[in-house]
């Protein structure tokens, strides 16, 4: 599965529980990026957050891939971090999505908004 592919896979398991503002960033032609894509998107409760990232783990398993290679945040429910190397998902509360402003710290990226 290619990493684009991936991310719409993730998209998919943000928008089965209703996230906001789903933002698809390439980050393929940037020098020193991390990985391929980030995929972000914000919720408005830690609920709601713990329910994305559950349904972003069905998604990417029902569709043949594994767990995230490393998972962090999900304790603190302000901003959850699932690494599956070439594709990052970031699931943020609003305020603490603006406070580190992802979308401009790689402003360079190719940027589509999914919804």
């Amino acid at each position: 599965m290619t990493a684009e592919e991936l991310s719409k896979i993730i998209v998919k398991g943000m928008e089965e529980k209703k996230a906001s503002d789903i933002v698809v960033m390439d980050l393929r032609n940037i020098k020193n990026s991390v990985s391929d894509f980030f995929v972000i998107c914000s919720g408005t409760s830690d609920t709601q957050m713990e329910s994305i990232s559950d349904s972003i783990e069905e998604q990417v398993i029902k569709a043949g891939q594994s767990l995230p290679f490393k998972k962090e945040g999900k304790n603190g429910k302000q901003w959850i971090l699932m690494d599956y190397f070439d594709v990052v998902a970031h699931i943020f509360l609003k305020d603490k999505r603006q406070f580190y402003g992802l979308e401009e710290l790689w402003g360079d990226a190719k940027m589509e908004r999914v919804n």
